[in-house]
């Protein structure tokens, strides 16, 4: 069948159609009919351009997954490690603030992973875990962080703060203001409680 909107149109709707369908109820819990209905298209499309339901929400995790390449920029944009830290906090925050259905996919794959978890998601991840050991390891190099600081517990700590932090918004609404008005707040606090502990 030949589609009838433009390529780029249908395909690009499909995603944005499937992307909160797939972070809010998982993998199994959409059935592609679903997507095309709300999508408005025959759902033979789905297959069309993307070979299936796994296809599209591997494009869709593809395109969540791709802000985490920001973090490894971050090495080239400074060159103090303490300065890393400060961007990487900044771009973790802004991340989760542009991407909202991103930590849903988190933890949804981390806890039930689809065969896409290996392929987009866990190389994902460690690349980041990677970038944050780079930087924690140039400061230990620079006497910047105290000696016996190990660079992958470290990159995981810091990580899982932020992680945790947004991940828990829906329990936590009614003990701490999460709007985007106190994020420059949240960035100095999680600065201040992680690099007091590693700082000489």
């Amino acid at each position: 069948m030949v589609p009838i909107m433009a390529d780029n149109d249908c395909r690009a709707t499909l995603i944005e159609v499937a992307t909160p369908l797939f972070a809010e109820k998982g993998f199994n819990g959409v059935s592609v009919r679903e997507i095309a209905g709300l999508a408005g298209v025959n759902v033979s499309m789905i297959s069309y351009y993307f070979g299936g339901k796994e296809g599209l929400y591997g494009a869709v995790l593809n395109e969540q997954f791709a802000v985490l390449q920001r973090v490894a920029k971050i090495a080239h944009t400074a060159t103090d490690p303490l300065k890393k830290f400060e961007l990487y906090v900044r771009d973790t925050v802004a991340r989760y603030r542009r991407n909202p259905y991103l930590l849903r996919f988190y933890a949804g794959e981390l806890t039930n992973p689809t065969p896409c978890f290996a392929t987009i998601v866990k190389p994902a991840i460690q690349e980041v875990v990677k970038t944050l050991q780079e930087f924690f390891t140039d400061g230990l190099s620079h006497h910047q962080f105290r000696e016996g600081l190990e660079p992958t517990d470290t990159a995981l700590a810091l990580a899982g703060m932020i992680n945790f932090y947004f991940l828990l918004e829906p329990a936590t609404g009614e003990l701490v203001d999460h709007s985007p008005e106190r994020d420059e707040e949240l960035i100095r606090h999680i600065m201040d409680i992680f690099a007091n502990g590693v700082l000489k």
